[in-house]
Formats: C-alpha cells, sequence, structure tokens
C-alpha cells in the first residue's frame, strides 16, 4: 500500500514500522481532505455559532460528519488493498460501523475498510481459477456482495463497538489534560515523533478523529493545532537563516516560504536532524503554542491540511482570530529564542566539533580541489626523467637507469 503522501520507508525496525502505518493512514485520509474542507467551511459558515448562520444549510453537517467522510475514507482504504472492487466492499463494510453510532467513525473506517478489501482479495485468488468461462461476472458480483454484507455485519455487532470504546477513551484522555492544563505536554511527544517523519500517523490517526468528534460536539477544536501549528518550523528556520551554520543559511528563506505559506512541514525535517539538540526549542516552542491556545480558547473546526497559515485561517470560527495568530506567534518567537541560544547566536566557527553536515556545493567544491591535485600529479608524473649530465649540472646525483 505504498501512497506518495509520505516518504518511502526502509528498514524492518519499530520506526520504519510506525513510518509505515502512518504512510497507510495518511493514503486514505490525504484524498479526502478536500472533503473535510467542505465539511469545515459549511461548519464555520452555518452552524449557529457561525459566521452566515443557517438553518438549512447547517442541516449538512451532521450527515457528512457521521456517514460521509467515514465512508469516503473506507472507500479509500479499500482502494489502496484492492482496487476499485476492495473500493466498493470497503464502503459498504463502513456502513456497518457508522449506522446507529454518536461519534464520528473514522478510526473505524480506517479499520474495516482495508480489512474488508483484504477478505475479498482472498477470496478473488481463491476462486480466480476455478470459474467457468461465462460466470465471471455472476461470481464477483455475488463475492463482493457477500463479503461487503458479512462485513457490514461484523461491523454493527464488533468492530463498531470496539472503536467506540476506544474512542471514548481516549477522549476521556484529552479532556483530563485539558482540565488539568497539561495539553502543552503532549509536545513533548508530538515533536520528536514529527521529525522522524510520523506527523500523519499523529496527526490522521490520532489527533485528527477525536478532533473532528470534539469539533461535532463544540463546533472547533485544539486538537487540530497540536501537531499542524507552522509556529515552531517557522522560529526554527528563522534562527537557522540568522545563526545557523553559513552554509545553509541562504536555504532557510526558500524552506521558510515552502513551510510557513505553502504548509509542507517536512522541509523543515533535516534541520532539526541535522542538530539533534534542536529538538528542544520544538518542543518548547510546541508546548508554548499549546498553552497559549488553551489559555485563549482557541481551535479549529477542520484539520489544516495543508498545516499553512492559509489554511489555518480557511478553518477559523467567528470570533478566533485572535488566539489563533496569537498561539501562531508564541510558537515561532520560543522556538526561536530557543533555538538561538542552542545555535550559540552563530559565534561557532564552521570547522568547530560540532558534526556540521557538508552541503552539496561545500562536497563539489572539495571534489573540484582533488580533481585539479590529482591532475597536477598526473601532469608532473608524464614530465621526462632529467639526463645525467643535466642532473650533474644540477650539482644532484644521476638517479639509477633500469635496464629494460
Amino acid at each position: 500500500m505504498a501512497t506518495p503522501y509520505t516518504p518511502p520507508v526502509h528498514g524492518t525496525g519499530v520506526k520504519a514500522t510506525i513510518q509505515r502505518l502512518g504512510g497507510h493512514l495518511a493514503g486514505m485520509v490525504m484524498p479526502n481532505i478536500g472533503a473535510f474542507i467542505a465539511w469545515g467551511l459549511i461548519t464555520a459558515l452555518f452552524i449557529p455559532t457561525g459566521w452566515l448562520p443557517n438553518e438549512d444549510f447547517a442541516a449538512l453537517v451532521g450527515p457528512m460528519i457521521t456517514m460521509l467522510l467515514p465512508v469516503l475514507i473506507g472507500y479509500t482504504g479499500g482502494r489502496l488493498v484492492h482496487g476499485q472492487r476492495g473500493a466498493v466492499v470497503g464502503a459498504v463494510a463502513t456502513v456497518g460501523i457508522v449506522v446507529g453510532s454518536e461519534v464520528p467513525m473514522f478510526l473505524g473506517a480506517m479499520i474495516i475498510g482495508p480489512l474488508a478489501a483484504y477478505l475479498v482479495k482472498l477470496v478473488d485468488g481463491l476462486v480466480q481459477d476455478r470459474v467457468r468461462p461465462g460466470f465471471e461476472m455472476l461470481v464477483d458480483n455475488f463475492s463482493a456482495g457477500i463479503v461487503g454484507a458479512g462485513m457490514a455485519l461484523v461491523g454493527v455487532w464488533g468492530i463498531g463497538p470496539v472503536v467506540r470504546a476506544l474512542t471514548n477513551v481516549a477522549g476521556d484522555g484529552v479532556d483530563w489534560l485539558v482540565t488539568n492544563h497539561l495539553l502543552g505536554l503532549v509536545s513533548v511527544i508530538v515533536e520528536p515523533a514529527k521529525v522522524l517523519f510520523l506527523n500523519n500517523a499523529i496527526n490522521h490517526g490520532v489527533l485528527g478523529p477525536l478532533g473532528v468528534t470534539e469539533a461535532a460536539e463544540n463546533g472547533k477544536s485544539i486538537l487540530f493545532m497540536i501537531e499542524t501549528n507552522p509556529g515552531p518550523g517557522l522560529g526554527l528556520l528563522l534562527a537557522y537563516f540568522l545563526f545557523g551554520p553559513r552554509s545553509l543559511r541562504p536555504t532557510a528563506p526558500a524552506a521558510m516560504i515552502i513551510h510557513f505559506l505553502g504548509g509542507i512541514h517536512e522541509v523543515y525535517f533535516p534541520y532539526v536532524l541535522m542538530k539533534p539538540r534542536l529538538i528542544l526549542a520544538m518542543i518548547a516552542g510546541g508546548a508554548a503554542g499549546v498553552s497559549t491556545f488553551m489559555v485563549t480558547g482557541a481551535g479549529l473546526v477542520a484539520t489544516p491540511s495543508p498545516g499553512s497559515i492559509f489554511a489555518y485561517f480557511a478553518v477559523t470560527p467567528k470570533g478566533g482570530w485572535f488566539g489563533v495568530t496569537l498561539g501562531i506567534l508564541i510558537a515561532a518567537a520560543v522556538t526561536f529564542g530557543v533555538a538561538a541560544v542552542l545555535l550559540a547566536f552563530g559565534r561557532k566557527e564552521p570547522d568547530d566539533a560540532d558534526g556540521e553536515a557538508v552541503t552539496p556545493e561545500e562536497q563539489a567544491d572539495l571534489e573540484r580541489a582533488e580533481l585539479a591535485a590529482a591532475q597536477r600529479r598526473s601532469a608532473a608524473n608524464k614530465r621526462p626523467a632529467p639526463t645525467a649530465r643535466e642532473s650533474l649540472d644540477d650539482g644532484s646525483s644521476p638517479s639509477p637507469v633500469r635496464e629494460a
């Protein structure tokens, strides 16, 4: 189930396994981000506390969040496993867990969609060479229908209740953190995981579904802002631009544009991995931003994807501009200050024993210098050896001549 939304993963360790899981989750959610944004815009505009309250249009909010979006995720997850047949079976099975549920069943859709598609894939493999000519369409349709119906029943009786229980437990945990003003501590886990390219697993697999449930109840959720805040990345890149290694400073402005305006957070991950101590700056900035969001009561109506400043403002509820903007600015300022201290305000020499990375330009210069030196040595070796008389004239002893 390779997806274009995450970097290719190699290896078999725990980190690689988590990255693959994050890639699969992103592959189910990211193609449907447009639908999430549509739901967020309708919610922000037409609910009773929205910008343009309208009772008729607000009636779209409930069915979209409880039915449409989970079915889309199940459909996409099934398609990743077994193409169009898997997509159809995944969508049918997903209906089994969303019927009668009071909370959005995104986690359940991520489970039952690919699972149902995998089952129909196994069935297809079993009957592929056993169907008589002329009966292929009949067998294909009935096998997909039987598997889809069976998985829908399993969803109603088995998977749905389990996922609802897990969602309630996770929601209670988040509520406890918010009630005790400890949500900022989540950054201790989120920020290091982000730079290991686990951001999709965290956002789309955990925080996003919980945030959607909270937004459906309260009209907004702070959980959408924990992993997606562009402030810490902006502060880090600004510190690199002013105080980082001189060879890397010219790359920081373009990275800031891509990150802050384009919402591609992965662009700053290598800057942190290059100097691992800067993860402390990311944690401090992330915690400061989340704490600011909590104090000001900020929240978003949907996941800002990609996590750019434009996406943030597009899903900001009415009256929430101040808290959102302040949280982003404080996160950027705190990250910048801590990163500047960790970078010693640029006073370290480039050749300091700090494990500086060699940029491609520096590597090219080194290779050109080595090539020039090799050419000079080669030219010196090609010069004819001096004769005995020339050596005596120079006052040096003649070198022995080897016989052929």
